[in-house]
């Protein structure tokens, strides 16, 4: 019986690292996990000093993420970490993943889940050998509406799915942001360190994995258009798809990081035959549902709100009319794998509401995903010229 918190131990996240600050605080928000132990950077020093500030004991904060793997190891199993938290840039994602679950720790892993496509598929067949549990941080489907709007589609309030639109516009890389010293901005468009992708990878996957989630549907086949359009830069900064779901259903997915102004509005739209719905990240708190002959109806979400499903109420945490944003998100999926991962200790069934966090399938498609939509844009046969 397992009757003490989760210890975490943390890849990445050391200095100038805006994501691993997230997964810290998501992880502790519930008090179910704690940081136990790092190697927050290639940089023994840089290492050395976030398990410092993090107030870690020195011989808990590793100069490698092998150290780390053999030295807890060593220590009893109450006192070792139970899973890891990976939150390294793409092209540090594949191995401490592999090294982690082969030694036996499970991993919460930051998207996409690795740097190729080929590193996912054997990726995903190690988890699968293993058996260990594996959790990637695919933030917004950890939202209570966003549950809600995958739940009323799933019942067919909506009717069957026709139209699906997704988007994700940001403006910070507007400009040659990569030629100052902002390491966020370096790496991403680094063909080295992202992938083949920048924009697409970065945040066209969130999009996508949003629109499979909320339908319901599996993508069957795309049609991509992807720019550079700041001068000088080598990967993507622009870019939109079309989709073809399953079903018949379609739809187009945009992503951009040049809009100037924008931020992170990552929003959906799902049409059916018999109602419509659409929710946004700059109004977390609301679903809309919209029917052609009856006034619209707004789903707000809210511990103390009746009418909304398990799905969601499983992730709410506050009464209606206090909002709930992007951290909340991002520790649903942490509390997920942790009720979870308890639920496994002890040799209990977890609630299938706990089971709602995206996994090896979702990274699988979703590097499927950036490969394809590569590969559509670079074709020279996708488009028809228009002549009269």
């Amino acid at each position: 019986m397992s009757n003490r918190k989760l210890k975490m131990g943390m890849i990445g996240g050391g200095p100038g690292s805006f994501i691993g600050a997230v997964h810290r605080i998501s992880a502790a928000m519930d008090g179910i996990i704690e940081l136990a132990a790092g190697a927050f950077s290639s940089s023994a020093e840089k290492s050395a000093e976030t398990g410092k500030e993090l107030f870690l004991p020195s011989e808990r904060v590793y100069a490698s993420y092998d150290e780390m793997f053999e030295k807890e190891l060593l220590l009893p199993e109450s006192e070792r970490i139970d899973f890891v938290a990976i939150v390294t840039p793409n092209h540090v994602h594949f191995d401490p993943t592999k090294k982690a679950l082969q030694n036996g720790f499970h991993v919460v892993l930051d998207k996409p889940m690795t740097f190729s496509y080929e590193e996912a598929k054997e990726l995903n067949k190690i988890i699968e050998e293993t058996g260990l549990m594996f959790c990637l941080t695919h933030t917004y489907t950890g939202y209570p509406m966003v549950k809600e709007a995958k739940h009323l589609i799933s019942t067919g309030v909506i009717g069957k799915v026709r139209k699906v639109y997704v988007e994700y516009p940001q403006g910070w890389l507007w400009n040659k942001l990569e030629n100052t010293d902002y390491k966020q901005a370096i790496w991403r468009t680094d063909p080295s360190k992202s992938g083949i992708a920048n924009c697409m990878g970065d945040i066209g996957t969130h999009a996508f994995n949003l629109a499979e989630y909320v339908s319901g549907l599996k993508m069957t086949k795309l049609c991509a258009d992807l720019n550079c359009v700041v001068e000088g830069r080598t990967l993507d900064d622009d870019g939109a798809v079309l989709l073809k779901f399953e079903d018949g259903a379609s739809g187009v997915l945009m992503a951009t990081q040049i809009a100037p102004g924008a931020e992170n509005n990552i929003k959906i739209r799902v049409y059916g035959e018999k109602a419509g719905l659409e929710w946004e990240q700059d109004n977390a708190n609301t679903l809309i549902v919209r029917h052609p002959e009856a006034p619209d109806q707004i789903y707000r979400a809210g511990g103390n709100i009746p009418y909304l499903s398990s799905a969601a109420t499983e992730n709410v945490r506050t009464p209606g009319g206090h909002p709930e944003g992007y951290l909340e998100a991002f520790a649903n999926l942490y509390r997920n794998f942790a009720r979870c991962l308890y639920a496994r200790k002890n040799g209990e069934t977890p609630k299938k509401e706990w089971e709602d966090f995206p996994g090896a399938e979702d990274g699988l498609r979703g590097m499927a995903f950036v490969e394809h939509v590569v590969k559509s844009s670079n074709s020279n046969e996708k488009w028809t010229k228009f002549e009269l």
